[in-house]
């Protein structure tokens, strides 16, 4: 595989589409209410070959990371955009408004599920009890509306988008992707 294989004009505009996203995080915006579901979700969907479709927006969240900085639990954030990004590729066959607003909230689910047992397993926060960690959940229940709003709203930008570029370029739309 070379090269040429790989930067393709379908590549570019959908890795563009990503960095572009990825930089809507450095933004001010409401907290929560971020585009990195919806960059996992749309990489997974799009980018036909698997090791794109993780490192292309696995690549993009970490350099929004060195410039907003890292925490604690980054580890349980990469696994769950990495979740979301086998969901894309699953999405990928199946690409229609209902099943992009599905992935999106299951999404928002697995990035809730996984933060929130993290931050309950490995902080003092909460105790080590099944108490804590409803708790922890209980906790998490407004921040996880708000990024779900947001998921489906960034899904709905970054699908959408690109949806109508590949109506006004139909050689997008042609232009499948080889999977390796």
């Amino acid at each position: 595989m070379n090269m040429k294989e790989i930067i393709t004009p379908r590549f570019m505009i959908i890795a563009g589409i990503i960095l572009f996203a990825a930089v809507m995080r450095l933004v001010p915006h409401y907290p929560n209410f971020t585009p990195l579901a919806a960059i996992a979700l749309f990489g997974g969907a799009h980018l036909g070959k698997r090791w794109l479709a993780f490192f292309v927006p696995l690549f993009a969240l970490f350099i929004s990371d060195l410039i907003i900085g890292f925490h604690g639990f980054m580890i349980p954030v990469y696994v769950s955009f990495a979740l979301v990004v086998l969901l894309g590729n699953i999405l990928g066959k199946n690409i229609k408004v209902h099943t992009v607003a599905g992935s999106a909230v299951v999404s928002s689910t697995i990035f809730f599920l996984i933060t929130n047992f993290a931050v309950w397993a490995g902080s003092p926060f909460y105790p080590q009890t099944l108490a804590g960690l409803i708790q922890s959940y209980t906790m998490g229940l407004p921040f996880y509306h708000v990024s779900m709003l947001g998921d489906l709203f960034y899904s709905g930008v970054l699908f959408g988008g690109y949806y109508f570029l590949q109506q006004r370029y139909p050689s997008l739309a042609t232009l499948k992707a080889r999977s390796y």
